[in-house]
């Protein structure tokens, strides 16, 4: 088994040692690795659409950070936890692995990401690449996850995804909101879903910390080679792939093997390493001016 099929609570203790109060967040802000430290902020139209503006932290210090994301629409993530902050990573992880226990889930590769946001965020329609487990630390969050189905997730837009030619965010409509499983999740739980499952998130008027745990087992590893290779076929040769739904495991195998050596061979264009040097540069420039 590689995820379950329908989203699961779970419940846990992290947010009881002290790791998400102003004190720890602010010191913590401080001394993070400034080369992991992503400050994106939101706004959002008469449709619920959310538009995504990213920035550097400057010169900022921990705690005015801290007092700007209480204050603003802002989502801050401090990326690979599981080696910048072992404190917070060691019983997240351990937490995680007691969950997965339960699952009868053996990932083979864990990461994970420090999430500080906003009172009122929201976070646009999208989906992840690998399984997720969202630790909820402080504040209250509410999440819709709606089916990982070819309504709500086409799988041409999701292979454009894997491929990186694209961002995480999906097209979205008001009426998918009738498909939606809703959590409104409280420090002390921890949320899991379906693999690939489309998802949002509303922060309900407080601020928010929360750790989202990446993570991959060996069938989700093969199934995202799979949809890579589909997604070269496709844009390349104009292949229609069958359903993965209806892709045996040994044939997602023989996928995942030839999505390698069409990386190695640079058949498809990363458009998300191509922004993210191009925000570099342009981070770069601000720093200097």
């Amino acid at each position: 088994m590689s995820l379950p099929l329908e989203p699961r609570v779970f419940p846990h203790q992290v947010d009881q040692l002290g790791l998400a109060t102003d004190e720890a967040l602010a010191a913590l802000l401080d001394r993070y690795p400034e080369e992991l430290f992503d400050i994106n902020s939101y706004s959002y139209d008469d449709e619920g659409q959310v538009s995504l503006e990213t920035g550097a932290r400057g010169r900022a210090d921990g705690a005015t950070i801290l007092a700007e994301i209480k204050a603003g629409r802002l989502w801050v993530n401090l990326r690979d936890v599981q080696d910048a902050h072992p404190d917070l990573w060691t019983p997240i992880h351990q937490a995680f692995q007691a969950n997965m226990r339960t699952l009868g889930i053996k990932p083979i590769k864990t990461t994970g990401q420090l999430i500080l946001s906003s009172p009122g965020t929201k976070v646009p329609y999208h989906f992840d690449a690998a399984g997720v487990m969202l630790f909820h630390l402080r504040g209250r969050k509410r999440l819709f996850v709606y089916p990982p189905d070819e309504t709500h997730l086409p799988q041409a837009e999701m292979e454009q995804v894997i491929m990186r030619t694209t961002t995480e965010e999906l097209t979205y409509r008001k009426a998918y909101d009738a498909d939606a499983r809703v959590f409104d999740l409280e420090a002390g739980q921890a949320l899991t879903w379906p693999l690939y499952a489309p998802h949002r998130v509303e922060n309900l008027e407080v601020f928010n910390v929360s750790v989202s745990l990446d993570f991959q087992t060996w069938d989700t590893r093969m199934t995202r080679g799979a949809h890579y290779a589909n997604g070269v076929m496709r844009r390349r040769w104009g292949v229609t792939p069958a359903p993965m739904g209806a892709t045996p495991m040994a044939a997602r195998a023989a996928l995942w093997a030839a999505s390698l050596a069409m990386k190695k061979a640079n058949l498809v264009e990363n458009r998300i390493k191509d922004y993210e040097r191009s925000f570099e540069l342009g981070a770069d420039k601000r720093a200097a001016a």
